[in-house]
C-alpha cells in the first residue's frame, strides 16, 4: 500500500507527461501481478462500489480524533477534499495509533472491502478504524479514496495503456484493446488480461474508441478536399454496437454496458449478422432531428426502462463506422472501404434505429466553412473530418480525424457564489455559479462553471471571493455581484429543473468582462431568445 500510495504522490506532483508515464512503469516493474491487476483497475474505472457514505466516514472520523463534528467540519471546509482531510485530522490527533505501522497490500485491501460490501455498519466501522490506526498519512489518504469512491489521479486512459505497452513491450493499440470491456479485477489475473486473445474469452469486449482532435490547423494544410469525408458532429452519447456469438452488446465510450437502457438499437441490432461491431451516436431522435441530450439522461439514470420513457425518448443508433465485419477486424482498412462495407449493410438491413450518418457534400474548404452554419438548426456541433484513407485507430491521434466545431453561444453573466475546488485547488475557490438578471432586475443562476480561467485568473478571483463574501452556506459563498464573465455553452434547451427555465450543456468560462458592469449583463429574455432560437425540444 506504502508503494502504491507513493506512485500516487508522484503523479499528483507531476505535470510532465513522461513522469507520470515513467512513475507507472517503474510500478509496473516492482509490483507483483495482483497488484498490477488493481493499478489498471483503478485507473479505468473499474473500482469496488462505495463502501460506506460520507457521512458516517466524518462521524467516525471526528470520533476515533476525539474532536467535535464542528471542528471536523471547518477541517473539512478548509482542506476541500474529504479523503485528505481525514488523514490530517488523524495525523494530527495522533488518533489512537498504537499499533505498528503496517504494509498491507493494495490487493489484501480491496479483497477485504469486497468480503465487506454485505457487513454491517459495525464490521465495516471496525475494518475502517483498523486501517486508519496502522496506515502511514499517505496511505491513509489513499485508502479514503478508494473506499469514498473518489479516486483521480491526473492519469488519462491512454497514458495508462502506453506504460503497460512499455512495460510488456508490445504494441499500444493492441493493449488497449485488452483491457478494455467487462473484465473484473477480483476474476481476472494481469496475465489473463494481458496475454489473452481478445474474443476468445470475452465476446463482448469492445474496440477502443479513435477520438479526434479539435481542428487547430489552417484548412489549406489539409490538402484536397477529395480526400476528406465530412459528417456532421452529433451531440450524444458515443457508442459500440456488438453482436457476437448471437449476443448484443451497446458499450458506451466509457465503458459502460448500456444495452438494457435501448432496447429499440438492440432490437434493431438483432438484424445484423454475427460478428459485426458498430461505431456511432447514441441520440434521443424524433421528426428526422435529434433531440436535447436531456432527453438521453432521463434513459442513461434509470435501471429499467418504461415504456412512458420509450415514448418520452425514442433513439435511435446513428452509424459511422464499421469496426468488425464476418468476425474480421477490419479497423486497418481505409476509412472509405469501411464505410462501402457500413453502407451495404445498412442498406440491407433498412430499419429506422439504425441510421446512416449523412455525409456533407463540399467543394472547397471556403464552402465547408459556410455549410457549418447549418449546424444548429440540424441539432450538431458542427463537423467530423476525416481522411478517407485512414485507418480505424485507437485513442486520440492528430493528423487523419479532426473535429471542427462550432463557436459556443454565450451570454455576458455575474459571479454570485463560488465553492473550492478539490485536489490541487482545494484552497481556492473555483468552482462558480452565475446569474443573468430577470424584467426587473432580480438575479437568476443559469450555470456553473469551473473551467476556461488562468491560474493567474483564478488567484484573482479566489482573492474577490475571499474579500467580498456576503455569506456563507457550508462550503459554499454568497459574493457581491460585481465581476462580470462571459460564458460559453453549446447548447441551450428548456428546464422544468433549473431557475431560469433553461439548461445550458457544458457552460465554461470564456472570459472575464472588466469592461462590463453588471447591470449590463445578458437578461432571462436573452436565454429565453437563445432557447427559441437555437433549443431543442
Amino acid at each position: 500500500m506504502r508503494r502504491f500510495a507513493q506512485l500516487i504522490y508522484q503523479l499528483y506532483n507531476t505535470t510532465r507527461t513522461n513522469d507520470k508515464r515513467a512513475a507507472l512503469r517503474q510500478y509496473l516493474e516492482a509490483a507483483d501481478d495482483a497488484s498490477r491487476i488493481w493499478l489498471i483497475a483503478m485507473f479505468t474505472g473499474r473500482r469496488p462500489k462505495r463502501l460506506v457514505n460520507t457521512t458516517l466516514l466524518r462521524q467516525w472520523c471526528a470520533e476515533a480524533a476525539g474532536i467535535p463534528e464542528w471542528l471536523f467540519e471547518e477541517s473539512y471546509h478548509t482542506v476541500g477534499d474529504l479523503s485528505e482531510a481525514i488523514s490530517l485530522v488523524l495525523e494530527s490527533a495522533d488518533a489512537e495509533r498504537n499499533e505498528p505501522e503496517s504494509d498491507v497490500s493494495l490487493p489484501e485491501i480491496m479483497e477485504q472491502i469486497r468480503s465487506l460490501q454485505t457487513a454491517g455498519e459495525a464490521e465495516k466501522k471496525a475494518f475502517i478504524l483498523k486501517q486508519w490506526r496502522i496506515l502511514d498519512q499517505a496511505s491513509c489518504l489513499v485508502f479514503n479514496k478508494i473506499i469514498i469512491g473518489g479516486f483521480r489521479s491526473g492519469v488519462s486512459g491512454n497514458m495508462m495503456v502506453l506504460a503497460i505497452a512499455d512495460f510488456l513491450q508490445r504494441d499500444p493499440q493492441q493493449v488497449a484493446h485488452l483491457i478494455s470491456g467487462n473484465w473484473d479485477p477480483y476474476e481476472t489475473s494481469f496475465e489473463q488480461l494481458t496475454h489473452a486473445e481478445v474474443h476468445t474469452t470475452d465476446l463482448s469486449k469492445p474496440y477502443p474508441f479513435y477520438l479526434a482532435y479539435a481542428l487547430d490547423v489552417a484548412h489549406a494544410s489539409l490538402g484536397n478536399p477529395d480526400e476528406w469525408q465530412v459528417e456532421w458532429k452529433w451531440d450524444g452519447i458515443r457508442g459500440q454496437l456488438i453482436k457476437r456469438g448471437g449476443n448484443l452488446y451497446l458499450w458506451s465510450r466509457g465503458e459502460d454496458l448500456v444495452t438494457d437502457r435501448f432496447p429499440e438499437i438492440t432490437a434493431a441490432a438483432a438484424l445484423l449478422p454475427d460478428g459485426t461491431v458498430l461505431d456511432g451516436e447514441i441520440l434521443a431522435f424524433r421528426d428526422g432531428l435529434p433531440l436535447s441530450f436531456q432527453y438521453l439522461q432521463t434513459r442513461t439514470t434509470r435501471k429499467s426502462v418504461a415504456k412512458k420513457d420509450l415514448e418520452a425518448a425514442p433513439v435511435i443508433f446513428m452509424v459511422y463506422d464499421l469496426l468488425e465485419w464476418q468476425g474480421e477486424d477490419i479497423r486497418g482498412r481505409s476509412m472509405a472501404e469501411r464505410r462501402w462495407l457500413l453502407e451495404d449493410l445498412l442498406r440491407e438491413i433498412h430499419h429506422p434505429a439504425l441510421v446512416l450518418s449523412p455525409t456533407v457534400i463540399f467543394e472547397s474548404w471556403s464552402q465547408l466553412g459556410e455549410l457549418i452554419g447549418q449546424s444548429r438548426e440540424r441539432g450538431c456541433e458542427g463537423f467530423m473530418l476525416k481522411r478517407k484513407n485512414s485507418i480505424y485507430q485507437a485513442g486520440r491521434r492528430r493528423g487523419d480525424w479532426w473535429k471542427w466545431k462550432i463557436d459556443p453561444l454565450s451570454v455576458d453573466a455575474v459571479l454570485i457564489y463560488a465553492q473550492k475546488g478539490s485536489g490541487k485547488r482545494s484552497n481556492l475557490y473555483t468552482d462558480y455559479t452565475f446569474a443573468v438578471q430577470d424584467s426587473a432586475g432580480k438575479l437568476i443562476t443559469f450555470a456553473k462553471a469551473y473551467s476556461g480561467l488562468t491560474d493567474k485568473e483564478i488567484a484573482e478571483v479566489d482573492k474577490f471571493v475571499r474579500a467580498n463574501s456576503i455569506e456563507q452556506f457550508g462550503p459554499v459563498r454568497t459574493v457581491k455581484p460585481e465581476l462580470v464573465f462571459e460564458i460559453g455553452f453549446e447548447g441551450i434547451a428548456a428546464s422544468g429543473r433549473h431557475k431560469s427555465g433553461v439548461a445550458v450543456r457544458f457552460p465554461r468560462i470564456l472570459r472575464q468582462r472588466p469592461d462590463k458592469d453588471v447591470s449590463e449583463i445578458n437578461t432571462l429574455a436573452d436565454l429565453k431568445e437563445l432557447l427559441q432560437q437555437y433549443g431543442k425540444e
